[in-house]
């Protein structure tokens, strides 16, 4: 498997995690605080119980520590803090790129958390493409144009102000992230 063989040597760990630990772990460089070697980020009602699954048990099957979040994750709800601690004790993330990852703003949340831990301290990132285009997640077209249009209707809405700004800023921070991690190498997932 490709995705396997991307993440670094000396990476994997004997055990494995189905889920959020009670311990936290601030983001570092040091491989040593790194409690989990991938964190997956997903579009639960595209693909957990079909390619992300398998995915993750590959991953568990290759030894390497892997976080998978086990609820389901409501729209307009800030991201868990155990969703951002995992993030940043995870050397590497699997984005799986799918038809309605736009539409949650977990999704898109964690997306913009991911690139800074990369840009921070050389997080790897491996985005896969699952019956998406990369050009309509880098333009924000098809599924994510659509998606993207209506988080500004709900942005437009907004009758508070301040509410208002925060949406506008977050608005921002999704559109970079998702045409920075289109342009980053990835595998195109089809058929599959």
């Amino acid at each position: 498997m490709v995705v396997l063989s991307e993440i670094p040597e000396g990476s994997s760990s004997s055990s494995s995690t189905h889920g959020p630990s009670s311990s936290t772990c601030g983001p570092s460089s040091s491989t040593q605080d790194h409690r989990y070697d991938v964190f997956l980020s997903f579009r639960g009602v595209d693909t957990r119980l079909n390619f992300t699954n398998y995915l993750y048990e590959a991953l568990l099957d290759a030894n390497i520590n892997t976080f998978l979040d086990d609820e389901e994750i409501e729209t307009g709800e800030d991201l868990k803090p155990e969703l951002e601690s995992a993030i940043k004790a995870s050397r590497a993330s699997i984005i799986v790129l799918s038809k309605n990852y736009a539409s949650s703003t977990w999704c898109l949340d964690e997306l913009v958390l991911i690139l800074e831990q990369r840009m921070k301290y050389n997080h790897i990132i491996i985005p896969i493409f699952y019956h998406v285009e990369p050009t309509h997640v880098r333009k924000q077209q098809s599924s994510f144009g659509d998606a993207m249009a209506e988080h500004k209707q709900k942005m437009e809405r907004e009758t508070n102000a301040n509410k208002r700004s925060q949406w506008a800023q977050k608005m921002d921070r999704w559109n970079k992230a998702l045409t920075e991690v289109a342009d980053l190498k990835g595998k195109d997932v089809t058929g599959r």
